[in-house]
């Protein structure tokens, strides 16, 4: 049975490149993780699909009853980069997420969550972060649907982005539909700049603008991957965001900028720096 192309009327497909969408359509099934009662299992996901690439990837997570699940994202590659987590969520289970996209030239990059609490006391935390330059796209879609007999959910999620151009674009929409009366809740979602106060402060150190951008945007994203137990998983992880990272401030540096010329200390901080 074939099944239909997604078209911008599909919520979770709104803000895609529908065209490179269509270039592989349809997607394998979703690879299908189901956790049994009382356990714990971990997923370290790294997306560095070629440039010209059409990467997407689909999972089904089901949590059973006290289970924990751990996701960590890296969201780089590709035309169109694309991770899909569907969660169904069992009594007292935990599902947790620490998520990165990192994009420049003409990228579409998409993480896109449904988080379904059906039983009472489960909980989820989901914290994401995007650096986007050049004509990039990045978007986070994050649905969190709390059944009507699924009491003391506790669901959070932090959705962050830093813009390194004028044309780059960020989509946050983090989703909330509740249908129980006693659980605890709670998004936010910020779009920004890096803090001109912060890179004036660095240079005044000695330290060349392109490090100085380098060094925030790693504490900015940093945290997100902290909670990798394997040391060595970790560390891969982290070399491959701060390529990404560099490759896209060398694309996005003005030649004024390269030559660590700084005309003025800045009078302020700029509404959307964060």
């Amino acid at each position: 049975m074939s099944v239909a192309l997604p078209t911008r009327r599909d919520e979770a497909w709104r803000y895609s490149d529908l065209e490179a969408v269509a270039s592989v359509w349809p997607v394998a099934a979703a690879d299908v993780i189901d956790v049994p009662a009382g356990t714990q299992v971990s997923r370290v996901i790294v997306q560095d699909a070629a440039t010209d690439a059409v990467a997407i990837r689909d999972y089904r997570v089901i949590l059973r009853e006290g289970a924990t699940a751990t996701f960590h994202v890296l969201n780089t590659g590709g035309q169109l980069g694309r991770v899909t987590i569907d969660v169904t969520c069992h009594e007292g289970s935990h599902f947790e997420l620490g998520a990165a996209m990192l994009g420049g030239g003409a990228q579409t990059l998409e993480i896109v969550t449904t988080l379904n609490h059906i039983e009472p006391n489960s909980t989820s935390n989901q914290v994401v972060r995007s650096v986007l330059g050049g004509r990039a796209t990045g978007s986070y879609l994050g649905k969190v649907a709390v059944a009507r007999h699924a009491q003391k959910t506790d669901a959070s999620q932090s959705v962050k982005a830093m813009l390194l151009t004028r044309t780059a674009t960020a989509n946050a929409k983090p989703e909330l539909e509740i249908y129980a009366d006693d659980v605890k809740c709670a998004h936010g979602a910020t779009v920004g700049e890096l803090d001109a106060n912060a890179l004036f402060y660095l240079a005044s150190r000695g330290i060349a603008p392109a490090e100085a951008k380098a060094l925030l945007l790693r504490a900015f994203i940093g945290s997100v991957f902290e909670g990798i137990a394997d040391d060595a998983e970790r560390a891969r992880v982290e070399a491959a965001a701060q390529g990404a990272l560099e490759r896209m401030l060398d694309s996005s540096l003005s030649q004024r900028e390269r030559e660590g010329v700084r005309s003025a200390k800045p009078s302020g901080k700029g509404e959307g720096d964060l």
